[in-house]
């Protein structure tokens, strides 16, 4: 099969699972409601479920697409910049610096506002850190990012872990569901999803150089690529995506890290192709893990990080198995 339809018959098939998640997210729940009425309530009739649907359905699920699609983007670019395609966008402790920024916000008993603003302050200053401490005296290795974010995230889970031994009984729960991923306070979808078309318009532009850049650094540099400004760009990118995805959901694991796996194996090493299907692919699986967080024990709801993570960890098992010797 030719190069573009193969392309254009990865990303419609991608579309169409984006669509069917959405529509299920909409429909299932405690409260079910038919796709009549689904229908109905987007184009504005009242009545049946309409409220429940636009009220509450809808923003989580675009809310949770956009995150899914945010970590997917992110995982995709880390793993170009560290040239391993088992990395991972919160190997550079941003959401660890989220953790922390939002763990303090519910520890003084901010609102949701708040929380959200402290979480997202949290990652910027993680990510200016572990720049800092990464670029040092101008010589940046993809092993001595890895290094200094893999410290940085530790020292930021030491905080968490203080702030949840101090903190007053009643706040515990909603922080550790925020640490372990959660839509169900997601009550703004519009940031998450701007920040999702930005981050994809601007990560496309790059899409042939990260192509030559995955071949390797010196190859890169003698085809013309401008190497250092590249993975400027690129940590920048991958860092702003997963700040705005944790700042929206907390923590949720493993979507970054197997999803443009999964869509490499699939679609191959194109970048041009890659990054739109790694974010496809990632909004629907973290809309059908929420949808199913929802309604497992409902009417009570997990977290869709334990989900995600309970999924994640037997394929990237499977996949760090077939990883050569």
């Amino acid at each position: 099969m030719p190069t573009r339809q193969r392309a254009f018959l990865i990303l419609t098939s991608l579309c169409l699972l984006a669509v069917v998640s959405i529509g299920l997210a909409l429909t299932v729940g405690s409260f079910k409601v038919s796709y009549g009425e689904v229908l109905a309530a987007l184009l504005g009739h009242e009545g049946g479920g309409g409220d429940v649907v636009l009220q509450l359905r809808l923003p989580r699920a675009i809310a949770g697409f956009a995150c899914g699609g945010l970590l997917a983007l992110a995982g995709a670019l880390m793993q170009v910049l560290l040239r391993n395609p088992l990395a991972d966008p919160y190997v550079l402790g941003i959401s660890g610096g989220a953790g922390v920024g939002a763990m303090f916000a519910i520890l003084i008993g901010l609102p949701v506002l708040g929380i959200d603003g402290l979480a997202f302050a949290g990652a910027l200053g993680a990510m200016f850190i572990v720049f800092g401490l990464a670029h040092g005296d101008g010589s940046w290795t993809q092993t001595r990012l890895l290094l200094t974010g893999v410290i940085v995230a530790a020292g930021c889970g030491a905080l968490v872990a203080l702030m949840l031994a101090i903190a007053e009984e009643h706040k515990l729960r909603g922080m550790l569901f925020w640490l372990m991923g959660d839509l169900g306070q997601s009550t703004q979808w519009w940031p998450a999803l701007l920040a999702l078309v930005v981050a994809l318009a601007l990560s496309m532009p790059f899409a042939r150089e990260l192509n030559l850049l995955s071949r390797g650094m010196m190859q890169a540099q003698a085809l013309g690529v401008a190497v250092t400004r590249l993975r400027y760009a690129i940590y920048l990118l991958a860092s702003l995506a997963t700040a705005a995805s944790v700042t929206t959901a907390g923590s949720i694991g493993f979507v970054g890290l197997v999803v443009p796996h999964l869509v490499r194996l699939a679609t191959g090493n194109d970048q041009r192709l890659l990054l739109p299907a790694s974010v496809l692919a990632g909004g629907s699986l973290l809309v059908l893990a929420d949808t199913l967080a929802r309604t497992l024990i409902a009417p009570q709801q997990l977290p869709v990080g334990v989900l995600t993570a309970l999924i994640g960890v037997p394929v990237f098992l499977f996949l760090l198995s077939r990883q050569p010797k």
